[in-house]
């Protein structure tokens, strides 16, 4: 099977690669400033049919990418779809409509250039109260790497049959004794009804991470995201940039999706069922007109060393939002414990002071 060839994006100015620039419209060449604005989009982006795309034979395995640098010549392997040469620095771009690979349909460009990933990584580290004073330092020194994740978004209208039980509160008056004296308390109670209905939602853009290189659970962190302001996909976004490929099919990723929305679901069924409480037996829910589509989403991805461990560090790359590791100091926690229960104690203190 062929790989995918790589296609390059010279500077008209010098003839070097130019590389996006985060927050702008253009491509920027890094050696003499020669600025090429991204042509518009001529489509708007689409979402594709599920059903569709299960009806087609697929490869399952996929080669590498195989790439010669314009700029020094050297021949590479690598699974991204997008990198820079690591013998001369150009910006080498996949092309994404050869191979068996679904191609991205859109992306969110970088907003955030590097600069303001510092600038968002220093703020970061100064609002940990309990890391330690030394690692303020290392915020100055981190190389972060701009990063395309790949991630799946699935739209779906669902109808969903339920079954469960509706809960209402009453009040009955009881009888009890406390020291010798007879009194009375209201006391709650639920009476509970069976329930059944159905319900229905249509979901927009349910996200689902393409790739196990960061954890769903840390890409998570990062939202929200901006899907909203996703374009259709133009190498000339990536260039200059490392784009992960997915690695999670979307058979896989319309199941992630599904507990998502199963989550949601539940919440519309136990508002259709009212009642003071609820609860839900069974869900038996029907997706139509299921689409997806690949997004490309910005991430600055940084790894610190501090004390002999390496910690990572995420930036969503439009927000600035930031997610990561870090170390503690125990000194400091220590000593809040212990000033805290001084606090306590003079509080204490106080109170039977003035009892006395």
């Amino acid at each position: 099977m062929s790989s995918p060839a790589q296609t390059t994006h010279p500077c008209s100015g010098c003839g070097a690669s130019v590389a996006y620039a985060p927050g702008t419209s253009v491509q920027r060449c890094p050696y003499c400033g020669f600025e090429q604005r991204i042509a518009a989009p001529a489509r708007a982006v689409r979402e594709h049919d599920y059903a569709a795309f299960l009806a087609k034979p697929r490869v399952a395995a996929v080669a590498v990418h195989q790439s010669a640098c314009p700029g020094c010549g050297a021949r590479t392997e690598s699974d991204a779809l997008s990198k820079s040469c690591q013998f001369c620095g150009a910006a080498l771009v996949a092309d994404t409509t050869a191979g068996d690979q679904i191609a991205p349909e859109a992306v969110v460009p970088f907003a955030l250039d590097k600069n303001g990933s510092r600038t968002a990584l220093r703020g970061w580290v100064k609002s940990r109260w309990f890391a330690p004073n030394r690692l303020k330092k290392v915020s100055e020194a981190e190389s972060m790497k701009s990063t395309y994740v790949p991630h799946w978004t699935f739209d779906s209208g669902t109808t969903s049959d339920y079954t469960g039980s509706r809960g209402e509160h009453y009040y009955v008056t009881q009888t009890y004794t406390e020291n010798g004296q007879t009194k009375t308390r209201r006391v709650r109670k639920t009476r509970w009804w069976p329930a059944s209905g159905t319900v229905s939602r249509h979901f927009d853009d349910v996200l689902v991470a393409a790739t196990h290189r960061v954890t769903p659970e840390q890409l998570a962190e990062l939202e929200p995201w901006p899907t909203g302001q996703a374009l259709p996909f133009e190498p000339a976004y990536i260039s200059g940039h490392h784009t992960l490929r997915y690695e999670v099919e979307p058979e896989q990723g319309i199941e992630t999706a599904k507990q998502e929305m199963a989550e949601v679901i539940e919440q519309d069924c136990r508002r259709d069922i009212g009642g003071d409480e609820q609860r839900v037996s069974t869900v038996d829910t029907t997706y139509t007109d299921v689409r997806f589509k690949l997004l490309l989403l910005p991430v600055w991805i940084g790894c610190y060393l501090f004390g002999g461990k390496t910690y990572q560090v995420l930036i969503n790359g439009v927000t600035g939002e930031v997610q990561g590791q870090r170390p503690y100091s125990w000194v400091k926690i220590t000593l809040t414990v212990l000033a805290v229960a001084a606090l306590i104690g003079l509080v204490v203190w106080l109170i039977i002071a003035n009892r006395a």
